[in-house]
């Protein structure tokens, strides 16, 4: 299945409006979407993903959220940590909004929902759904976790104040090889220095 230009921009066209949906609901996950769209796009066009896979990243990336407009305010909306059963809800969003940019049926939306279900996954395994490992893990996937993971602790939670660049990459360091493709946090550490989405030190 190819996802030229054309059916990249159909796709987004047609989707777009779920994003707004769950911005209206959870704006800031509507701006953490856009800045991860950012990053992945940058980590794929350093890995040299070819014009199919870099759509779909980009599709995905923005969307890799949108399976939390499925999740119950109580816990989406919950402004300290979550408990067991809060947790294993909220990590329904990523079959939910895989289901959610399938069911659209335009051309591209299955490979777009295949990156959305597994962005959560670790390269060690130990991930959900699918507990899938290394290659396992579509490329696409691979990418969006590593950007995911840097926005979130760069930015201001209910439940953690935002972390500056060098302790984030503290911690995105000791999970390298666990959580994340080696070769793409290698990628990863040599851009984000002098991104715009480098998180400030201060």
């Amino acid at each position: 299945m190819k996802l030229d230009e054309r059916s990249h921009n159909a796709l987004y066209t047609y989707t777009k409006g779920l994003s707004v949906a769950l911005g209206f609901r959870d704006e800031l996950t509507l701006l953490h979407s856009e800045r991860v769209q950012k990053l992945s796009a940058t980590i794929g066009e350093e890995y040299g993903l070819d014009a199919e896979e870099l759509e779909a990243l980009k599709i995905a990336a923005s969307f890799h959220d949108i399976g939390k407009i499925g999740i119950p305010d109580h816990i989406l909306l919950k402004p300290s940590r979550f408990d067991a059963l809060e947790w294993e809800k909220m990590k329904e969003h990523a079959e939910i909004g895989a289901s959610i940019i399938a069911s659209t049926e335009l051309e591209g939306a299955e490979l777009a929902a295949n990156v959305i279900r597994h962005h959560h996954e670790n390269f060690d395994g130990s991930g959900y759904p699918d507990r899938l490992a290394g290659d396992d893990i579509p490329i696409c996937s691979r990418i969006i976790a590593i950007a995911d993971s840097y926005d979130a602790l760069a930015a201001t939670r209910a439940y953690h104040n935002a972390r500056k660049h060098k302790e984030i990459m503290a911690i995105l360091h000791i999970e390298n090889g666990n959580k994340y493709d080696p070769e793409l946090m290698r990628i990863f550490c040599e851009f984000i220095e002098t991104s715009r989405f480098k998180a400030t030190n201060h």
